[in-house]
């Protein structure tokens, strides 16, 4: 049987939220580079219309917890560029504290960003492309979202959510031909990830590396992609075991302790603060 050629992506309106900066913006450069109608909406006005410039593609302000917003926006750009071909639900934060720390506030912003956002920009890119039998939604979780980490867990959960929604949806959207992809990367060397140190069992990769691995979603369709590939071999390995062996493991790798070893720390007080500001329409809680 012959292989399936990789999807030609020029052309292709792809609309890439946080896609200003870390993930969001080495996708919309890798995704450029293939010919692709890039399209990155963020919170930040005037840095998204900088970096779209920069890169010569189109750019919004898009607030994704504002859900009116969000669906304003992606009809804009259907509008302005045509029918969104693949969707990207890039945009989340992780703020670091143990959970009894944890503000009501932040727990909130989380779920609106990380979780709520993501739902809605599926649901309405659903009711885009199943219409069309055409498309490609990516959502980007990451590997906390098969995994529980201290530190982070309400981060924790709004992943496992993403997870969870993406497959659900992989079985509702298989008959229309319209992909769903969810992209689980360790930790990024981005903002995000300040005052994180590696550990044996979790180097840190670059945004690059994850937006290689979403342009290959793209061409070549696959539910679940770890980044990098082999975490995908290493968490099913640890799963046919008993539940210590996988503690065990993540002691002598000390990723048990990865994010939690990070609360507080004075590296992350910069990303922490625009974490805080990233949901205007929550501020007053």
């Amino acid at each position: 049987m012959a292989k399936k050629q990789p999807r030609d992506l020029t052309g292709k309106v792809v609309l890439i939220t946080g896609g200003a900066r870390g993930i969001g913006a080495a996708t919309a450069r890798a995704l450029a580079a293939q010919g692709a109608k890039v399209v990155i909406g963020d919170l930040d006005e005037e840095l998204t219309q900088r970096v779209a410039g920069q890169m010569g593609v189109a750019g919004y302000r898009l607030d994704v917890t504002d859900h009116a917003g969000f669906t304003k926006v992606l009809d804009q750009v259907e509008v302005d560029h045509g029918p969104i071909y693949a969707l990207i639900n890039n945009a989340g934060i992780m703020p670091l504290s143990l959970l009894e720390d944890e503000s009501s506030a932040t727990t909130s912003r989380q779920l609106a960003i990380n979780l709520e956002a993501v739902i809605h920009g599926t649901r309405e890119a659903i009711k885009r492309m199943k219409p069309r039998r055409s498309g490609h939604i990516v959502n980007v979780a990451s590997m906390a979202g098969r995994v529980g980490t201290a530190g982070a867990a309400t981060y924790s959960a709004t992943k496992h959510g993403v997870v969870g929604l993406c497959e659900a949806v992989y079985f509702e959207l298989k008959p229309f031909n319209v992909d769903v992809t969810c992209i689980m990367p360790t930790i990024v060397k981005t903002e995000l990830a300040a005052g994180l140190k590696s550990s044996k069992l979790s180097s840190q990769v670059q945004p690059e590396d994850v937006a290689n691995a979403i342009v290959k979603s793209l061409q070549k369709p696959k539910l679940d992609v770890s980044v990098p590939g082999h975490l995908d071999g290493l968490m099913k390995f640890i799963r046919i075991w008993p539940r210590g062996v996988g503690e065990a493991m993540a002691k002598v790798g000390h990723t048990d302790e990865l994010l939690s070893a990070a609360v507080n720390s004075p590296d992350r007080a910069a990303y922490e603060q625009r974490a805080v500001e990233s949901a205007p329409g929550l501020s007053e809680l």
